[in-house]
């Protein structure tokens, strides 16, 4: 298998699990303003959406979204978190979390419009700790991940939070602090920042 994958970019969950997961697989760096490749290759040739992550899992296949790589690479481990039974409530609440953070994934596209006036900036920011504070809601203080043991949802989570590490009161946020602190730390976590360039 191929990440493709942008240093920081949501494809950073996908690049975590990969490495959670512990399988072969090889990354390549994707310009997205040029839409090429490290090696030089048309990369809206790989995915037309023109974004990160793709994943390709056979010569000429390639998945795009990073919920759908996230359960597709979760399907094929050996990790019992990440493939929770078809049709379980377990694998509800997965699809569940990633849903909610994919809510604030969306909350942080506001920040990269054009010409973006302060008050505009700050109707975004509201809206990024409005969904933050969902997440909040849903983790519990019985474990820092989102259910009970660490999965894809949480290394989803990790990424997109850490966008916004200089908007976020953390102190009003415990729960997820503690799901960045936990995540962060985790061999899988710091060798993809390392490989991505991040630390």
């Amino acid at each position: 298998m191929k990440l493709f994958y942008t240093p920081g970019a949501c494809s950073l969950a996908s690049h975590i699990v990969l490495n959670e997961i512990g399988g072969t697989f090889s990354i390549e760096k994707v310009d997205l303003r040029a839409k090429t490749t490290e090696s030089g290759a048309d990369f809206l040739a790989l995915n037309p959406r023109g974004a990160v992550p793709a994943l390709e899992v056979a010569p000429g296949t390639v998945i795009s979204q990073g919920p759908a790589i996230l359960q597709y690479l979760g399907d094929n481990s050996d990790i019992a978190a990440f493939k929770p039974a078809y049709g379980s409530i377990e694998r509800a609440r997965l699809q569940e979390a990633l849903g909610i953070i994919g809510d604030t994934h969306k909350a942080f596209g506001g920040l990269f419009k054009p010409n973006l006036s302060d008050e505009e900036k700050a109707a975004v920011i509201g809206e990024i700790n409005r969904r933050v504070g969902q997440i909040e809601a849903t983790l519990t203080d019985a474990s820092p991940y989102f259910l009970g043991d660490f999965t894809q949802a949480d290394a989803y989570a990790f990424t997109v939070i850490n966008w916004g590490r200089q908007l976020l009161d953390f102190a009003a946020f415990p729960r997820v602090g503690a799901l960045m602190a936990a995540v962060g730390a985790r061999p899988a976590v710091l060798a993809t920042l390392k490989a991505e360039g991040l630390i």
